[in-house]
C-alpha cells in the first residue's frame, strides 16, 4: 500500500496538506495510508524499514531534527523513497540533492504545486499504473482512469459506465460495484451511481451532471448532502 508521510511541527499545516492529499487520492482511486507527525525524532522513531512505495512530506525548519537530517536519515534506510521538502525559505531547498529530494513546496501552500507534485511522486513510484475500472469487452479489456467516469447506472443485469466521451457497459450490479468505488462515488438511487468530481447542482430531487440530470431517491438524499458538503469544502481549502 502507498504510504504518505506528513513531518512539520507545525499541526495546521499537517492537517492542511492531509486533506489536500487524501482528496486528490480519493477522486484517483488510490488506496493509502497517511500518518502525520510533528518532529523529526518521531518520525525516525517509528521509520520502517526499506519500502517500495513510500512518500515523505518534510518540513525543513523542525526544532530538534531539522528536515534536512531527518531525510539524511530516511534516505540511508530507504533508497526508493520520493521526499519533498516543505519550507518558507527556498534558499534551504538547494540541500535537497544531498538527500535526491523531489522537489519543495513553500508556505503557504499552493494546491496546485501539491498535486502537481504529487502526481510527479506517484509516476516516480508508479503507485497510479493500475488504478481505475477494469471492464471486459470482446474486443479486449479496457481500464478507464476512475477521474474520468461521470457515473454509472444499471438496467436490467448491465451496468452502463458514461465518462467524458464514452458509454460502456458489462454484466453485473451497482451493489457488488459501489463497494469497490474511490469515496467521490456516491449512490443517489438504485440505479444510479455518480462522481462527485461532476456534480454541478442538487435541486429537489435532481442532481445535475452537466447536461445530464439524474433522479435521487429520498432515501439517498441525505447522504449525498453531506458527501457533497464535504467534498466541496475540501476543493475549497
Amino acid at each position: 500500500m502507498l504510504e504518505l508521510i506528513l513531518c512539520d511541527d507545525e499541526p495546521v499545516f499537517c492537517r492542511n496538506l492531509r486533506t489536500i492529499l487524501q482528496t486528490e487520492l480519493d477522486l484517483c482511486g488510490i488506496s493509502c495510508r497517511i500518518t502525520e507527525y510533528h518532529s523529526g525524532k518521531s518520525l525516525i522513531r517509528d521509520l520502517s524499514p526499506e519500502k517500495d512505495q513510500q512518500i515523505f512530506f518534510l518540513d525543513i525548519e523542525m526544532e530538534g531534527l531539522n528536515g534536512m537530517d531527518t531525510a539524511k536519515i530516511i534516505r540511508s534506510k530507504n533508497a526508493h523513497a520520493v521526499i519533498i521538502f516543505i519550507t518558507s525559505h527556498p534558499d534551504f531547498v538547494f540541500q535537497g540533492y544531498e538527500v535526491r529530494a523531489l522537489n519543495y513546496i513553500l508556505k503557504p501552500y499552493k494546491k496546485e504545486k501539491i498535486l502537481s507534485l504529487l502526481h510527479t511522486a506517484l509516476n516516480e513510484l508508479n503507485a497510479a499504473a493500475d488504478t481505475g475500472l477494469l471492464i471486459e469487452q470482446r474486443s479486449g479489456n479496457i481500464r478507464l482512469p476512475f477521474g474520468s467516469i461521470r457515473y454509472f447506472f444499471s438496467e436490467k443485469h448491465s451496468v452502463y459506465v458514461v465518462t467524458q466521451s464514452d458509454t460502456l457497459s458489462f454484466y453485473g450490479k451497482l451493489s457488488d460495484l459501489e463497494n469497490t468505488l474511490p469515496n467521490c462515488f456516491v449512490r443517489i438511487h438504485n440505479r444510479y451511481l455518480i462522481n462527485l468530481r461532476y456534480l454541478n447542482a442538487i435541486e429537489k430531487s435532481t442532481a445535475y451532471l452537466g447536461e445530464d440530470s439524474l433522479p435521487i431517491s429520498r432515501s439517498c438524499k441525505q447522504d449525498l448532502s453531506v458527501a457533497y458538503a464535504k467534498y466541496m469544502l475540501n476543493e475549497r481549502n
